[in-house]
C-alpha cells in the first residue's frame, strides 16, 4: 500500500492513508446506477470458494463445471468429479454445481430436494441417501444419521430412514422448544445441541407466559389482521428458560439443574464434553453483571460444580462456546474480556483448579483453530482495523505471527494445521488468496483479483484516526471525496453512522469497507464520512464499555470530534452538513440532529430506537440497565425529549411489521412533534420488518437520496 501523508494541524490526525480507487481517473469513468449501489451486481471482487478435502491436504474447488482437487504440497490438480457424473449419480438435471462439503477425506455430502446423500468419491457411488424432514424448521445434523427439527412449538428428531419422533409435546403456546433463545444475545443462535456421540438431544426450552405481546400489522389479508409476537421489553418480565437433554435410546428427557440466579437466568453457550457425558453453561444473571461457568451430568441433569465466576460492575456479554484440546478432553479454551480488559483465550481445566491467559495480548482476539500443539487465532494486535492470524504454542505460550502482508486476513486451516488458505485485502488490494504454511512459508498465490470498479469514476478514499472525544482512543474512519474533486470548491457532507455495541463499519479491507451507496453519493457531489465511536468492537472491554447507562452520549461525542475534523478542510461547506443512519445508526441520527441542531442541516433515520425502555430486555438492559435502576439514563438519551428540539429537515423510514425495533418507537416521535408543531417526514414500508432487502432497498435509498438532493445540495 501506498501511504500519503496528510497534515491537519488543528486535529492531530493520525496514519492517513490514500487509495485512488480503479487507477486514474477520467472525466469519462462511469457512474454507478442506483441498482449498481445496492445490489452490486458484478462490482464484488473475484473470489474462489475453497475448501479441504476433509482431512486430507487437499484443496477442492469448482472450476468450469467440475469439481477439482488440488494438492497442497506439489499443486497437482485433478478432476474429482464432473458435473455430468454427480446428475448421472443424483439422476439431476443440475446446470451447475450446489454446494458440497467433505464429511470426511473420500465422503462428499449434498443436500438437495429433500435429501442428504453422501458420495464415496473413490468409488463415485452414492453410500446413502438420508431423508431431510418436511417443513422443518432449526434443521441440525447428528453427523451420523439423524435431523433434529421444530415445528411450531415442538422439537422433533428423525433417523436415517426418515422416522420421525416427537421430543417434546406442548400444546401451550407459551412453552417453545429447540429454538433460540435471549432473541440470540450472548452468542446464542438456535436451540438444538446434539452430543458428539449423536445419541443426546441438548435443547432450550422457553417460558414466555410472563412475557408482553406486541402486534404487528399484516395489511395483505383482505382485512387486514394482528400478528402478536412476545416482546419482553426492559424493566418488564422476560422469557424463563431451561435446558433439557433427550437420550434417544431411553427416549427420557432430563432437565439441568441450573438455580443460580432465579428463574430470569441466561443460559449461554452450551457446550458438549468430547465424551457426551458433561454439558457446560455459562450462567447470566437477569443484570448481566455476573456469570458462572458450571458443569452438569448429562445422564441424569445434576448440578457437578462452577469452574469459574466472573463479575463486571457494566456488564458481562459470554458469547462463545468452549473448546476443547484436540488432545486433551481435560483442557478447554474459554474466551472473556473480563480478566484483562480484551477478548483473550484462556486456558482452563475441567475441575476448575487452573486458568491461564493463553494469548497474552491487549488486543481482541478470535479462536481460528488448533493442531494438537498450538492454537490458532486472528487478532487486531497490529491494528485495530487489520486483521492477522497468529498461532500460539499450548505448553510454552510462544506466539507466532503467520500473516505478513497488511490488510484483513481470513484463514481456513488444514485439519493436521500443517497449511492455511489465506485470504485477504486491503484498501487497494480487492482480493488476494495464497497458500500458506504455517511455519511461515508461501506455498503459492491461488488467485488475485483485479480490482472491478476499474472502469468507474470513483472518489478517493482515505482511511485514517481521530482521537476519541475523551483523548484515550483512536477512532478509525474512511473518508470519501467526491468524484472528480476540486479542493477550491465547497462541498456538502454526509456523515454514515452506527455507532452502536457489535460493530466495526471502516477496517483495512478493500475500499475501507464501502458501502457502494457512499460513492454514489460522492459520485453526485458529496463529501462522505464514516467513524467507528466508541462502543463499537475490537478495542478492547474499555473501549466498548464507555456507553454504560448513558447510550449515545459518548458516541455523540466522538461523532463530533469527526464533525470538527471535516469543517477544519477547507473544501466542506460547513452549512450542509447531513447525517444518516440505520436501527442504532437511526437512533444516532436522531441524536445527533436534534442535540447539534445548529450543525446538521438534513438527516435520514431508519428504524430508530427512540426510547430504551421499548426496547428489548437482553439488549437494552446489558447497556443501559433498567428503567427502574437507572432512571435518569434513561431520560437522558431519550429521543422524545428532544422532539421539540428539531430544526432540520428529518425523514424517518420504518419496516411497518419491525420486529426489532418495533413501530411503537418511530410512531411515538412523530406523535411528540406533532404535539410541539414540529415538521418532520415519515416513510413506511408496509411490508418490512427491521430492514428493508432486495429490490425494495433500491426504492429505500433512492429515497433516501433524494431527501439528502432535495434538502442539503
Amino acid at each position: 500500500m501506498k501511504y500519503v501523508l496528510l497534515t491537519f494541524l488543528s486535529m492531530g490526525i493520525m496514519m492517513p492513508v490514500v487509495a485512488q480507487q480503479g487507477g486514474e481517473k477520467t472525466q469519462e469513468g462511469k457512474i454507478l446506477t442506483m441498482e449498481e449501489a445496492v445490489l452490486g451486481y458484478g462490482l464484488w471482487p473475484q473470489s474462489r470458494a475453497v475448501q479441504w478435502q476433509g482431512d486430507r491436504n487437499v484443496l477442492t474447488y469448482i472450476e468450469e463445471k467440475n469439481l477439482m482437487a488440488e494438492t497442497a504440497d506439489r499443486g497437482e490438480k485433478t478432476v474429482l468429479m464432473t458435473l455430468d457424473e454427480l446428475n448421472g449419480l443424483l439422476g439431476s438435471e443440475l446446470k451447475g454445481w450446489p454446494q458440497y462439503a467433505w464429511q470426511d477425506g473420500k465422503t462428499l455430502v449434498i443436500v438437495r430436494k429433500g435429501k442428504r446423500t453422501e458420495i464415496d468419491m473413490e468409488s463415485k457411488r452414492i453410500l446413502r441417501s438420508i431423508p431431510v424432514p418436511e417443513k422443518a424448521a432449526d434443521l441440525t445434523y447428528n453427523g451420523k444419521d439423524a435431523y433434529a427439527f421444530t415445528r411450531g412449538n415442538n422439537l422433533y428428531y428423525s433417523d436415517e430412514r426418515g422416522n420421525e419422533y416427537p421430543v417434546t409435546k406442548d400444546a401451550d403456546p407459551n412453552i417453545v422448544n429447540g429454538q433460540s433463545v435471549s432473541r440470540n444475545e450472548m452468542g446464542i443462535h438456535n436451540g438444538i445441541f446434539w452430543s458428539p456421540d449423536g445419541k443426546k438431544l441438548a435443547f432450550y426450552r422457553k417460558d414466555e407466559s410472563q412475557v408482553s405481546t406486541f402486534p404487528l400489522l399484516d395489511i395483505t389479508t383482505r382485512t387486514g389482521s394482528l400478528k402478536e409476537i412476545k416482546y419482553p421489553m426492559t424493566g418488564m418480565p422476560s422469557e424463563q428458560i431451561s435446558v433439557g437433554v433427550y437420550d434417544l435410546a431411553s427416549q427420557r428427557t432430563v432437565f439441568l439443574d441450573v438455580t443460580d440466579f432465579g428463574r430470569e437466568q441466561y443460559l449461554t453457550n452450551v457446550t458438549w464434553d468430547p465424551a457426551s457425558e458433561m454439558i457446560y453453561l455459562q450462567v447470566v444473571d437477569r443484570a448481566q453483571k455476573q456469570v458462572h461457568l458450571n458443569k452438569y451430568n448429562a445422564r441424569n441433569g445434576e448440578f457437578v460444580k462452577t469452574l469459574l465466576k466472573e463479575k463486571n460492575d457494566r456488564w458481562v456479554e459470554p458469547s462463545d462456546p468452549l473448546v476443547f484440546l484436540k488432545n486433551d478432553a481435560g483442557h478447554f479454551l474459554y474466551r472473556t474480556d473480563n480478566r484483562d480488559g480484551y477478548r483473550n483465550l484462556y486456558l482452563c481445566d475441567t475441575e476448575g483448579r487452573n486458568v491461564r491467559r493463553l494469548t497474552d495480548v491487549d488486543a481482541d482476539v478470535t479462536y481460528a483453530g488448533q493442531d494438537g500443539r498450538h492454537v490458532y487465532y486472528t487478532s487486531a494486535e497490529v491494528s485495530p482495523v487489520d486483521n492477522h492470524l497468529f498461532r500460539v504454542d499450548v505448553k510454552t505460550g510462544k506466539k507466532t505471527r503467520l500473516t505478513t502482508a497488511e490488510g484483513w486476513h481470513r484463514a481456513i486451516l488444514s485439519k493436521d494445521g500443517k497449511y492455511f488458505v489465506d485470504s485477504y485485502s486491503s484498501l487497494n488490494v480487492p482480493r488476494v488468496i495464497e497458500l500458506r504454511q504455517t511455519d511461515g512459508k508461501t506455498v503459492r498465490e491461488l488467485l488475485r483479483a483485479e480490482n472491478p470498479t476499474k472502469n468507474y469514476n470513483y472518489g478517493e478514499i482515505t482511511l485514517g484516526s481521530l482521537k476519541s472525544a475523551d483523548g484515550k482512543f483512536d477512532n478509525y474512519y474512511r473518508l470519501i471525496k467526491p468524484m472528480n474533486f476540486d479542493p477550491t470548491k465547497k462541498y456538502p457532507v454526509i456523515l454514515y453512522v452506527y455507532g452502536g455495541p457489535h460493530s466495526q463499519m471502516v477496517k483495512n479491507t478493500w475500499q475501507a469497507e464501502l458501502r457502494r451507496w457512499e460513492m454514489y453519493m460522492a459520485q453526485h457531489g458529496y463529501v462522505v464520512f464514516v467513524m467507528d465511536n466508541r462502543g463499537t468492537s475490537n478495542q478492547g472491554a474499555e473501549y466498548e464499555k464507555a456507553i454504560h447507562r448513558y447510550c449515545g452520549q459518548a458516541e455523540m461525542a466522538d461523532q463530533m470530534k469527526g464533525i470538527e475534523f471535516l469543517k477544519s478542510q477547507p473544501w466542506v461547506d460547513a452549512d450542509r452538513i447531513g447525517v444518516h443512519g440505520w436501527s442504532y445508526g437511526g437512533f444516532m441520527t436522531i441524536s445527533l440532529i436534534t442535540n447539534y441542531p445548529d450543525v446538521f442541516k438534513v438527516a435520514v433515520a431508519g428504524g430508530p430506537v427512540i426510547d430504551w425502555k421499548w426496547y428489548e430486555v437482553m439488549y437494552g438492559e446489558r447497556y443501559m440497565e433498567t428503567p427502574q435502576s437507572n432512571p435518569e439514563g434513561y431520560a437522558k438519551v431519550s429521543l422524545m425529549n428532544k422532539a421539540k428540539d428539531l430544526k432540520g429537515k428529518l425523514l424517518i423510514c420504518q419496516g411497518a411489521i419491525d420486529n426489532t425495533v418495533l413501530w411503537e418507537h418511530s410512531l411515538s416521535f412523530i406523535r411528540e412533534c406533532i404535539k410541539n408543531q414540529v415538521q418532520v417526514d415519515y416513510f413506511p414500508y408496509p411490508c418490512a420488518e427491521h430492514n428493508v432487502f432486495g429490490r425494495d432497498r433500491i426504492h429505500l435509498m433512492q429515497k433516501v437520496t433524494d431527501y439528502f438532493e432535495d434538502y442539503l445540495k
